[in-house]
């Protein structure tokens, strides 16, 4: 007999985790204090949603990423349901585009300028009227452009198609009727051809999502699961809940055979919901528990025993929830392979933690980040609905490839309206953009003049920039002025920073001198 070591080489063996500084936080947040087991926090690239705690009706704030550090009070938020908000999440192809669901029945669609919010946002973009009762959690189907999926306390699964004129939807395009009791959790395949919920009837269920046609039903008296993911193409599902002795576990079953589970591991004793968050392109599985303030995370194989534990992070600020970063947000020269944002209540804190796998070389690791799914949709609403699945749309994260953003105009899909109001706030950002530019611009010519020099607006000389003749010659100079400013202003922090710390040395060499 051949000997074999007992220990596996993993490449992620060695993944620590790395909490941000104070000055990258973002402190003084109002986070709800809602009692329903979501993560209430939604990130993109661009911005950071979460839900926060207002009196009449609900609300959740939304801040640029880069807007770190203490949140003004009186920051504008996103405040036009008339109940509590329970869940939000940006479309996956759009970073300006959040759904959000409530305790008032409806699910409601809000367009975030390219700028931020400068005053409360009241008015959605679509309103969804269908659900009876509260609706407790949405999904945007991985794949196809402006399916949005929504369950409530009426048992019900709701799909909607988003690509149509009218404002207010009151027809879901299908109701999926297969549940007794809440759901929980839901979760898609790698194309969205199937999802997996829980429900409180204690079942895990497979379901086709175009059809709603119920594939399998999973009851285990030993598992009372209360969340479920769908391990990418693994062919295996993992759930999360408690055994019948009140512990929390975590179970792994095989997805073409729901009788009987191939893994069962008891965490421990503690009584916060689990929350299972799994990285396809690492196959890592994260596990974070309400309340706590550690996470463990997991390597998953497709061989026995399939779960192998890696480490732990931990730390003594307990969570309320989480969000995460989409992989094209991560930060790649630092070998970043996630990255959380978790909620602190008892601080009014949201502080990014990053994932790291530690290398020495400062070179792009191809190793650790293979292609993975970007933001451009395979399919539009109306092509998934008659019929067709696709897997995502990968991207490479290697810098200097080629990365679509996601601006407003490549969602347009066939709603007029959309694309047109879209527009028309671009246009206007636009033109306030340009005036102010150009009375700036008009100063440093003057000053040029006397110096014998030519002005420079955003690279090119003031004297030869022509008007755009086209949209998208417009929204790109739109789009280059605002990342020019976003610059000029971290600039302009950098310079604060410095100014503080020559003050500080003076008043230090003052001190010395006197004491002397």
């Amino acid at each position: 007999m051949t000997w074999r070591p007992q220990y596996r080489s993993s490449k992620f063996r060695h993944v620590f985790g790395k909490a941000a500084t104070k000055e990258s936080c973002y402190d003084g947040v109002p986070i709800t204090r809602s009692v329903q087991d979501n993560t209430f926090c939604a990130v993109n690239p661009r911005f950071l949603a979460v839900i926060t705690e207002c009196a009449g009706g609900g609300a959740f704030l939304v801040l640029s990423v880069h807007h770190t550090g203490k949140v003004d009070p009186h920051h504008p938020r996103v405040s036009g349901h008339k109940g509590n908000v329970l869940d939000i999440k940006w479309n996956p192809f759009d970073d300006h585009c959040i759904a959000s669901c409530s305790e008032d029945a409806t699910v409601k669609v809000w367009e975030i300028p390219p700028h931020g919010l400068l005053k409360n946002l009241t008015v959605p973009w679509k309103e969804l009227q269908g659900h009876r009762r509260r609706v407790g959690l949405i999904e945007w189907h991985p794949t196809a452009n402006n399916i949005l999926f929504s369950t409530g306390y009426d048992y019900q699964v709701m799909i909607w198609n988003l690509d149509c004129l009218e404002q207010v939807i009151k027809n879901p395009v299908r109701t999926i009727s297969h549940h007794t009791d809440v759901v929980l959790s839901m979760s898609f395949g790698t194309d969205g051809s199937l999802f997996a919920t829980t429900c409180r009837d204690r079942k895990i269920r497979l379901i086709e999502s175009r059809s709603g046609n119920l594939l399998q039903e999973a009851g285990c008296k030993t598992h009372k699961a209360s969340k479920v993911l769908i391990l990418g193409n693994m062919k295996m599902l993992l759930s999360t809940g408690t055994s019948r002795w009140n512990e929390r576990q975590m179970v792994l079953w095989d997805q073409d055979d729901l009788s009987a589970p191939l893994v069962q591991e008891n965490l421990d004793g503690s009584s916060g919901v689990l929350f299972p968050f799994y990285d396809p392109d690492t196959h890592m599985l994260y596990i974070a528990g309400k309340g706590d303030g550690n996470i463990r995370y997991y390597e998953i194989s497709s061989e026995k025993p399939y779960i192998h534990y890696l480490t732990e992070y931990r730390s003594n600020l307990p969570q309320k929830g989480m969000g995460v970063m989409p992989k094209r947000g991560l930060d790649v020269s630092s070998c970043e392979v996630f990255r959380f944002y978790k909620l602190v209540t008892i601080k009014s804190l949201i502080e990014p933690l990053s994932m790291i796998v530690p290398r020495r070389s400062e070179s792009y690791q191809e190793d650790i980040y293979p292609m993975t799914a970007g933001n451009m949709p395979a399919l539009t609403a109306g092509e998934w609905l008659s019929g067709t699945d696709k897997g995502p749309v990968m991207m490479s994260l290697k810098p200097g490839s080629q990365v679509a953003e996601s601006y407003p105009e490549m969602n347009k899909g066939t709603d007029g309206y959309r694309g047109q109001s879209r527009s028309a706030t671009a246009q206007r950002g636009y033109i306030q953009d340009q005036l102010r530019t150009k009375e700036g611009a008009e100063d440093g010519n003057r000053a040029a003049d006397d110096a014998g020099q030519t002005a420079v607006v955003n690279g090119d000389g003031y004297s030869l920039c022509s008007p755009p003749r086209t949209e998208n010659e417009l929204l790109m100079k739109f789009h280059k002025q605002q990342e020019e400013i976003r610059r000029l202003r971290e600039l302009l922090n950098h310079r604060d920073v410095h100014i503080r710390q020559l003050e500080l040395e003076i008043k230090n060499m003052k001190n010395s001198h006197n004491s002397l």
